[in-house]
């Protein structure tokens, strides 16, 4: 049954997608033949080195909105606090090293990411089991990345609880009066296994429940990013994704 509904979905896809690629590797072998008579030499052009790009002549920018919404997001959180450091984990790569520009960032990981910048360091860390210390951390974040711990997606042990149990991590280890970033899909509360799951606003709140909410902002599936959406709203979307700032009391 599963198998069936899987390779219904690719066929689908298959039969979208194939008809419009031939059609653009002819148009683009086309162009390649008259692009060669035009070109003067000045650089080779070998047609055993061609690379065809055929999906990028659209009109407008194609971007993954919640991986380039949240750590915009992000980002002006940390602008408005400044913490004297600024620890992250497991979010998406490109925010830490981003951030290092203007902030100190310590950027943690399952699988360790090993860049030379000044104002970061990298190491290894567990969610479920951190190594620092009870209170020490001034700022902390863990967004897009909750919701797949647990699940076996990244070899990581199989463990239903293991995404609360990096929750409460989180809490443990920022001090008091310190900030937790936190990012994950919503949805009607679900698990899509073993991609991730999908949390209601009221759950993540729930989870949170120690701490203050200093700020919620929606990525909806179309639009502006939306401070203090209500569930009716949040309810609407097809794929929507929560950004909220806690600060632990």
């Amino acid at each position: 049954m599963y198998l069936k509904r899987y390779f219904t979905i690719l066929g689908k896809d298959i039969l979208v997608r194939f008809p419009k690629r031939v059609f653009y590797f002819f148009k683009f072998l086309g162009e390649y033949r008259q692009f060669n008579k035009m070109n003067d030499g000045r650089l080779r052009m070998k047609f055993a080195e061609i690379y065809p790009c055929l999906t990028d002549r659209v009109k407008t920018t194609p971007f993954d909105r919640h991986y380039v919404l949240h750590p915009a997001w992000a980002a002006r959180v940390l602008a408005q606090t400044r913490p004297e450091y600024h620890v992250d984990i497991s979010s998406i790569l490109s925010f830490s090293t981003i951030a290092s520009a203007f902030l100190p960032i310590k950027f943690y990981d399952y699988r360790v990411a090993e860049i030379g910048l000044s104002n970061y360091q990298s190491g290894f860390a567990d969610l479920t089991n951190l190594s620092f210390e009870t209170d020490s951390i001034p700022s902390i974040s863990c967004m897009h990345t909750i919701e797949h711990i647990g699940l076996g997606r990244y070899g990581d042990p199989i463990d239903p609880k293991a995404d609360l149990k990096a929750i409460n991590e989180l809490i443990r280890v920022v001090r008091k009066g310190g900030d937790i970033l936190f990012v994950a899909p919503l949805g009607d509360g679900r698990i899509e296994f073993n991609g991730q799951r999908l949390y209601s606003k009221d759950q993540v709140l729930g989870y949170f429940g120690n701490c203050t909410l200093m700020n919620f902002t929606l990525i909806p599936d179309q639009g502006e990013l939306i401070e203090n959406a209500d569930n009716e709203f949040i309810q609407k979307q097809k794929f929507p994704c929560g950004c909220f700032w806690f600060r632990k009391q």
